[in-house]
């Protein structure tokens, strides 16, 4: 034990700061104490009394107070640890979904037979009175020879290991995926909304101006004549402003522009107080100058400003409205769209629709699609298949997004370029059903091709993902008796999902 002392502080002196280490007790505790203490272990259960006691005489205890140190990040691990009072808490320095874990009284931890372990993944620090029992991996084999179960019983302990790291990756990679939903969503949702609200708010000022417009033209009493001559003059207006618009009249901001100083100017000279907050709106109605003009000759002087500010006005109210309606059935929409891809009270297995379920998705990413050119080429007389739909979207969801990082990672000639193009095709492939993604990123080098689909394994910067969207999709589509492949070049990948047409009963 005394090379791990010294190694302790080394590690003091690399940390710049003292540390105060968990070391052997001055007064060593008793033999039958120790074996007292290990009959509190759970893994330990059913040792004979000779074997607790190879233990508790060949092992080497430390104690240490609250915040004692007992190893650090990247210290070779060597020791095998059974905690017999207090808990250990190990941090990691690196984060990520095993950034915290504790380790508590009657637990086995450390370095453990069998195990490749090579350093420890943490700083771990006694929290409370803290009493561990060590085993050098000198003694492993020693230990093997005289506790023969000791062997099942670390292998046990390594696979619970495995199982609670793997089901935390996991967590963490749909926590991962849930949040990047979550954002897409509500940059989706913000623009809608923020639209709304906008326009309601301006509509309410806007209709009581409209009132009092309407007021000061009715207290003009003017002669019924003149009044269905307007009224004929508003529908004609209307309706050539909405032929207008559906020949796709121009609405660049110089052409728009340049009709509003046009207008502007031809209401000024006709004495219209604050031409500039009219003619904004009348230029983008395709308000022409003959139109004005025709107004202008069947109304007074009094008459025409007040009749073309109502006019105005009501041509406001109505763009205000339609952007409410306009904005919140895009809200509905999306609302629709989260329900379908997350088949929100629906049995788990349906007849799954491909290019509905693709589409959904596509929904879902829309705000990571800007400046991506994506193109749809699906199948019209493809039939359904029968499937999870929840967990399907999660492949299609795990590909695409791969297939924009990758593009993401792609040099852009020019802002006004598409950062990329992103493909997705259904097709019928004998007896099974197609899906291909496509992409035009920098590919996957070839020696990595055989090992994409690894639990764990990402060609990602370090945060940027936990390597198990591949795996799960590769796990979800194999449930499902299919099959993925892909094929890739720097420009061209290409990710294929085959899905049986016909149900079969692994699900």
């Amino acid at each position: 034990m005394a090379s791990t002392t010294q190694q302790f502080d080394v590690q003091d002196e690399l940390h710049g700061a003292p540390l105060v280490w968990a070391a052997i007790p001055e007064r060593p505790t008793t033999v039958s104490e120790i074996v007292a203490a290990l009959r509190t272990v759970t893994l330990l259960d059913g040792l004979t009394d000779g074997e607790y006691m190879w233990l508790a005489t060949n092992g080497t205890e430390r104690t240490g107070e609250d915040g004692a140190m007992l190893f650090l990040e990247g210290q070779p691990a060597v020791i095998m640890s059974f905690i017999l009072r207090g808990e250990i808490h190990v941090r990691r320095k690196r984060g990520g979904p095993m950034s915290f874990f504790i380790g508590r009284a009657g637990q086995m931890t450390g370095k453990l037979p069998y195990s490749r372990m090579k350093e420890y993944g943490g700083d771990g620090y006694a929290v409370g009175s803290a009493w561990a029992l060590d085993i050098p991996e000198s003694m492993f084999p020693e230990m093997i020879a005289a506790i023969p179960s000791m062997a099942q019983r670390s292998v046990s302990t390594m696979l619970d290991r495995v199982r609670e790291v793997t089901r935390m990756e996991q967590q963490a990679e749909k926590l991962n995926a849930l949040g990047k939903l979550a954002a897409n969503l509500a940059h989706e949702l913000n623009n809608p909304a923020s639209a709304a609200q906008r326009s309601a708010a301006s509509l309410s000022a806007n209709l009581k101006q409209y009132g009092e417009q309407t007021f000061r033209l009715g207290a003009l009493r003017l002669p019924s004549e003149q009044i269905e001559g307007i009224r004929d003059w508003v529908s004609a207006a209307r309706k050539q402003a909405a032929d207008a618009v559906g020949r796709g009249i121009q609405t660049e901001a110089l052409v728009l522009s340049d009709r509003e100083e046009v207008l502007q100017a031809w209401l000024e000279a006709h004495q219209v107080s604050h031409p500039w907050d009219l003619s904004p709106t009348l230029a983008e109605s395709g308000i022409t100058i003959q139109q004005l003009e025709t107004l202008y000759g069947m109304s007074s002087p009094e008459v025409f400003p007040l009749g073309v500010a109502a006019f105005t006005s009501s041509l406001r109210a109505e763009r205000m409205a339609a952007t409410v309606l306009d904005s919140t059935m895009r809200i509905f929409d999306l609302i629709t769209a989260i329900k379908d891809y997350s088949y929100m009270d629906q049995a788990p297995i349906q007849e799954i629709d491909l290019a509905q379920s693709l589409d959904n998705t596509l929904a879902m990413l829309n705000s990571r699609l800007s400046g991506i050119r994506v193109e749809v080429e699906y199948d019209p007389m493809l039939p359904t298949v029968r499937a999870y739909g929840r967990e399907l979207n999660q492949v299609w969801t795990a590909l695409i997004e791969n297939a924009l990082d990758a593009m993401d990672l792609m040099p852009c000639d020019s802002p006004e370029a598409p950062r990329g193009t992103l493909k997705l095709t259904t097709k019928l492939s004998g007896a099974f059903a197609l899906v291909e993604i496509w992409d035009s990123g920098t590919g996957i080098p070839e020696g990595l091709l055989s090992r994409i689909f690894e639990p764990f394994f990402t060609t990602k910067a370090p945060g940027h993902g936990l390597g198990l969207g591949l795996d799960t999709a590769q796990r979800i589509v194999s449930k499902h008796s299919g099959f993925v492949t892909v094929e890739s070049r720097p420009g061209a990948t290409c990710f294929q999902v085959r899905l049986p047409l016909e149900p079969v009963e692994a699900y």
